[in-house]
Order: C-alpha cells, then sequence, then structure tokens
C-alpha cells in the first residue's frame, strides 16, 4: 500500500508558476516534476484564485 506524497508549498508554487508561463505543456511539465497532470491543474487554479490575496490590505508581507 502507498502513502500519497506530500508536496511543499514551494514545489507547487514552482509547477504552478511554470505551467502559466506556458512554455512547456502540462504533460510535459508531470513528466519532469513526477506529479499527474491533474495536480498541476489544481495547482495552478489555487495559485491564479489566491493570487489577489498578495495585495489586499493587510495581507502577508514578505519576509
Amino acid at each position: 500500500m502507498s502513502k500519497r506524497k506530500q508536496h511543499h508549498p514551494e514545489f507547487k508554487a514552482k509547477v504552478a508558476l511554470e505551467a502559466l508561463k506556458g512554455e512547456e505543456t502540462v504533460c510535459e511539465l508531470a513528466s519532469r516534476f513526477g506529479v499527474h497532470p491533474t495536480m498541476i491543474h489544481q495547482w495552478k487554479r489555487a495559485l491564479l484564485e489566491g493570487a489577489s490575496g498578495v495585495f489586499e490590505r493587510g495581507g502577508r508581507k514578505a519576509l
């Protein structure tokens, strides 16, 4: 029985940003990063939906 792999937020962001660039297909990125294409679509959607939060007042500050 295999356990689901937990990916770090930094890894998810990196993959999602690569997908947004559009230089490679999602299938190519999935092969390169060793994840399922569906995960890339989910991470990309989450990144786009959460991006406006960066600009909200009182949002997280850069370290």
